[in-house]
C-alpha cells in the first residue's frame, strides 16, 4: 500500500489533537485519533482566549461554533491582593478588536472541546478510538510509514504521526525523554454558579489579584451563569506533577495576608481540583522522521500567560499551512512547521516563568511591579501584546 493512502495518526483527543485533526482534514487527509480515556471529552474549568485563538478557530472552520459559546470581556485587570491597588487595565472592547481583528474572551474548556469535536465529526474524515493509549512508535523509512503500538499490542499504520498527547507525552518520551521542571506552584480551580458569586466581583472581565507568593483569578463563563475561580500559591511541600482533589483548609492557609474582597473567592467553592504544576525546558527539535509533537507535548508551560490552549491551536493551524505550501510533502512540511513554532512557543514558556515571578512579588519587588504600568495608555498596552495577539493564519509561516 502506498503511504499516501494511509491515514494520519494523532495521539491524543484533547484540544490540540482535535484541532490537528481538523487542520489535516482541510488538507485532504484521513485522520485517526487515539484517546486513552474511555470517551472523547474534556475536563477542567475556564480558560482565556486571545484574538490569536479566534484566528485559529476561523482557520479550522469552527469560529462560529466557538464564538457562540464564549463570553466576551470588557477588559483585563490586575489588582494588588493586599491593598486593592489597580496595577493595570487593558480594555478589550471595540478598539482592541479593531487592533487585533478578533475579541478577547473567556470560555469553559469543555465548550472549546465540544466545538472542535463537532467540527471533526461533521467532516466524516476522522475516526476516533477511545481507551487506546499509544505506547510506542516504529518507523519504516523505506516505505515512509509510521506504526503506533497501543497498550494492547495493536498496531496502527499511518503516513505520519502527531503526538498531541499532553504534557506527559509518550511520543515525546520516546524521542526526547526529558524530565519535567516541577515549579512548586499549586493551582486550585473551581466553577461557581452566578447566584453564589459575590456581587462586588461580578465584573465582565478577566480579573487577576496578585499577592505575595500567590494570586487569584476570576471571570464569567457560559453567559455569566457561572464564574471561574482559580487560586495559585507556592507550596510548602515537595510537589509531584499531577492532579488531585483539593483541600479547602490547605487553600485558606496560604491566603492569610490578602484583602477581604479578594479573599472571599477562596470561601466560595464546595470542592476544588488541585494541580501541582510543571513545565519543561524548551527544545529545538520537534520532528523525528514522520513523527512530530504538538501542544503541551511540544511545549508544556505554566498557566501565567493564559496561552496553553491557544498555542496548541496555533500549532495545528501552522502544521496545516506547512502541509499546504509544501503540497502535502511531509518531509518538507514537518521541518517548516517546527521552524515556525519553536521560538514562539519557547517565548511563551519562558515568559510564563517571568510572569509567575511578577505576579507573586514580595517586598520592594512588589512595589516595583505595582509601578510598572502607571499612566500607560491603551495603545501602549496593545503594542506590548502585539507579538502575542497579532498571530494569524496569514503570518504563521513567517519567521521572527
Amino acid at each position: 500500500m502506498s503511504s499516501t493512502a494511509l491515514p494520519v495518526l494523532v495521539a491524543g483527543g484533547g484540544i490540540g489533537g482535535l484541532a490537528t485533526a481538523l487542520a489535516l482534514v482541510r488538507q485532504g487527509f484521513k485522520v485517526q485519533v487515539f484517546e486513552q480515556a474511555p470517551e472523547i471529552g474534556e475536563i477542567g474549568a475556564g480558560i482565556q482566549l486571545g484574538p490569536n485563538a479566534f484566528h485559529a478557530f476561523d482557520a479550522l472552520g469552527v469560529g462560529d461554533k466557538t464564538r457562540g459559546r464564549a463570553v466576551y470581556t470588557d477588559y483585563m485587570v490586575m489588582h494588588d491582593a493586599i491593598d486593592e491597588y489597580q496595577i493595570g487595565k487593558i480594555e478589550t472592547g471595540e478598539a482592541f478588536r479593531q487592533r487585533f481583528g478578533n475579541p478577547y474572551a473567556v470560555i469553559h474548556r469543555v465548550d472549546i472541546h465540544k466545538s472542535l469535536l463537532e467540527g471533526a465529526v461533521e467532516t466524516g474524515c476522522v475516526e476516533f478510538f477511545t481507551s487506546t493509549r499509544i505506547e510506542r512508535i516504529e518507523q519504516d523509512e523505506t516505505n515512509k510509514t509510521v506504526t503506533a503500538i497501543d497498550q494492547n499490542g495493536n498496531r496502527w499504520m499511518g503516513q505520519a504521526l502527531i503526538g498531541a498527547d499532553g504534557g506527559k507525552s509518550v511520543v515525546r518520551a520516546q524521542y526526547v525523554n526529558d524530565p519535567p521542571r516541577v515549579t512548586g506552584h499549586v493551582v486550585y480551580r473551581a466553577v461557581i454558579d452566578k447566584a453564589d458569586f459575590p456581587e462586588d466581583l461580578k465584573w465582565n472581565a478577566a480579573s487577576l489579584w496578585v499577592g505575595p507568593k500567590c494570586h487569584l483569578v476570576h471571570y464569567p463563563l457560559r453567559g455569566g451563569e457561572q464564574y471561574n475561580v482559580v487560586v495559585t500559591f507556592h507550596s510548602r511541600l515537595q510537589e509531584q506533577w499531577g492532579v488531585t482533589d483539593g483541600s479547602k483548609d490547605e487553600v485558606e492557609s496560604y491566603f492569610q495576608g490578602i484583602c477581604p474582597r479578594a479573599r472571599q473567592l477562596i470561601d466560595l467553592p464546595k470542592s476544588w481540583r488541585r494541580w501541582a504544576t510543571a513545565d519543561k525546558e524548551p527544545i529545538a527539535r520537534w520532528v523525528y522522521g514522520r513523527a512530530t509533537i504538538l501542544g503541551d507535548a511540544a511545549h508544556p508551560t505554566t498557566q501565567y500567560m493564559a496561552q496553553g490552549a491557544c498555542m496548541a491551536l496555533e500549532d495545528a493551524v501552522t502544521l496545516g499551512e506547512a502541509l499546504r505550501v509544501c503540497h502535502n510533502d511531509w518531509d518538507k512540511a514537518l521541518p517548516l512547521y517546527e521552524n515556525n513554532r519553536v521560538v514562539r512557543t519557547a517565548r511563551i514558556v519562558l515568559s510564563g516563568r517571568e510572569m509567575g515571578r511578577l505576579y507573586h512579588a514580595v517586598g520592594v519587588e512588589r512595589l516595583v511591579r505595582n509601578s510598572l504600568w502607571k499612566n500607560r495608555s491603551q495603545e501602549r498596552f496593545y503594542d506590548a501584546v502585539a507579538w502575542l495577539y497579532g498571530w494569524n493564519v496569514n503570518n504563521c509561516l513567517q519567521q521572527g
